[in-house]
């Protein structure tokens, strides 16, 4: 591999990466132990082989960086640091795919164990709320979708509405006395409560 001036940078093609000829030297004299250094941090050959090939583009990119001598080095570190990512997104991925697992078992153990009384007694209490809902003035409206349905503090709805936060607090409390009003036949019906 040629160095720059025997300053030990890398020499560069005219985009300022590395010549692809060094980077495939590279792959060719460490290509291997880092394949196995890869599966040994993953624990999975599929994204080891992943690994390895980000971390070859990450060479081409910014391998110019490095210094000569201590390109392997520079190498393992890289492909450590993509082995970790890929780890995390792989660990995201299937704790997206348990949960969603769950909530649909969740939603089909409740429509396939509801009786059609309990179904539809659900969808009255739900299209009931939904009216309330509509029936609160917009301010306080706008309140309740924002803590409830968006799940925002009040302290960034009071920050986000240009508003103080007692002000909101109130538009909240002044909702939640109208709904308890609008939804108080509900309440008799033990099923609700």
């Amino acid at each position: 591999m040629a160095a720059d001036g025997g300053s030990g940078v890398l020499t560069t093609a005219n985009d300022g990466r590395i010549d692809p000829a060094i980077i495939a030297a590279l792959y060719e004299r460490h290509g291997d132990e880092l394949q196995q250094f890869l599966t040994g941090v993953l624990r999975n050959a599929d994204l080891a082989a992943e690994a390895l090939q980000n971390t070859f583009a990450k060479a081409v990119e910014s391998g110019h960086t490095a210094r000569e001598e201590s390109l392997k080095g520079w190498l393992f570190q890289v492909g450590f640091r993509e082995a970790l990512v890929l780890r995390r997104r792989s660990r995201t991925q299937e704790r997206s795919l348990r949960e969603m697992a769950r909530t649909d078992d969740r939603a089909k153990a409740t429509n396939e164990f509801a009786s059609p009384g309990d179904r539809l007694f659900k969808k009255e209490v739900t299209d009931r709320i939904r009216q309330a809902l509509e029936e609160l003035p917009a301010d306080q409206r706008q309140v309740v979708q924002m803590r409830i349905y968006e799940e925002k503090t009040f302290a960034t709805i009071a920050e986000e509405l240009s508003a103080p936060l007692g002000t909101v607090l109130t538009r909240m409390r002044l909702a939640l006395k109208r709904l308890s009003r609008s939804l108080q036949g509900d309440r008799d019906d033990s099923r609700f409560i």
